[in-house]
């Protein structure tokens, strides 16, 4: 994969917007909800267990993580919050994944905000951010056999199944879904 920076590099402090939604990169400012949401029941299961055992950990993870790809190619994980109240719900970001040629859209939200439309309109504009700030050809996402759900967004999105792949220090088999 050869994704280079942009010059200008678009979006690298933007925050986006939607109708119901304000997404920005991901912080060290955001290492609590960061620590809330990696250690919910339903990341841990679906996304699995990153170690984030203290909100220092979150903390970390956000540097060595998140921020390098930020940099490196201008976009990576953001945080969406709600313009009503200003909650911080969830995650979505584009993702260089070690065993994947293309970048990964990802999503996770905090259960209380699951079922409301939030995560799609949030990877619809990350999504769209990636194939026309940053002029990505392709996207990928990967998910578990059981998680419906995220199956059911990422065909929405304009992914296709194409395959299982097993990731590099993984033994579970994952579904693999990429644009056309």
């Amino acid at each position: 994969m050869s994704l280079k920076k942009q010059p200008d590099q678009p979006g690298k402090n933007n925050h986006y917007e939607t109708e119901r939604l304000i997404i920005r990169p991901m912080s060290p400012e955001d290492k609590e909800f960061i620590y809330e949401l990696y250690n919910s029941p339903k990341f841990i299961k679906y996304i699995g267990d990153r170690g984030i055992r203290t909100v220092s950990d979150a903390e970390e993870y956000i540097r060595s993580r998140f921020l390098p790809q930020l940099e490196r190619l201008g976009f990576g994980n953001y945080l969406i919050i709600t313009k009503d109240g200003s909650h911080k719900i969830g995650g979505v970001g584009i993702f260089e994944r070690e065993g994947l040629d293309v970048v990964d859209i990802g999503f996770s939200l905090l259960e209380a905000y699951e079922g409301k439309g939030y995560a799609y309109e949030a990877a619809r504009k990350v999504k769209s951010i990636g194939m026309d700030e940053f002029g990505l050809r392709k996207l990928s996402a990967i998910t578990t056999k059981d998680n419906f759900s995220s199956q059911k967004l990422i065909e929405k999105l304009g992914l296709r199944f194409k395959k299982f792949v097993t990731l590099p220090d993984d033994n579970e088999e994952l579904m693999y879904y990429e644009t056309e």
